[in-house]
């Protein structure tokens, strides 16, 4: 499984592959143009009330990832299709957040590698 995570902001690069996005709103500045993103996967970004309820506290990010793995059991469907495309090349998972350790992408990148 190879999967990446990077700031929509950062520049694009060829090693990252396909490149998704993985928050339900789009990040503010950006035009759509300019983020050269694959995919934009909405359904599988946290819901708004625990998005908000997060609002990226790092005291929270435990009950976070917990709810949050509850809320991604919805879509199985699309988030093993996922796992199965990260093992043919590689998937860059994308996110606006300026905490870069406490995101909703590096909460998907943990629940997609204990799929493995």
């Amino acid at each position: 499984m190879s999967i990446q995570l990077k700031r929509i902001y950062d520049k694009p690069a060829k090693a990252d592959g396909l490149r998704i996005l993985v928050d339900r709103i789009w990040p503010r500045g950006l035009r759509k143009k300019d983020a050269q993103i694959d995919k934009w996967l909405k359904e599988i970004a946290p819901s708004t009330g625990l998005r908000k309820w997060f609002g990226h506290d790092p005291s929270r990010w435990a009950e976070f990832k917990r709810r949050y793995f509850r809320e991604l059991a919805n879509h199985r469907e699309r988030v093993q299709q996922l796992a199965r495309e990260s093992t043919k090349r590689t998937v860059t998972l994308l996110f606006g957040a300026k905490d870069t350790t406490h995101n909703n992408a590096v909460a998907f990148k943990e629940y997609l590698q204990k799929l493995e």
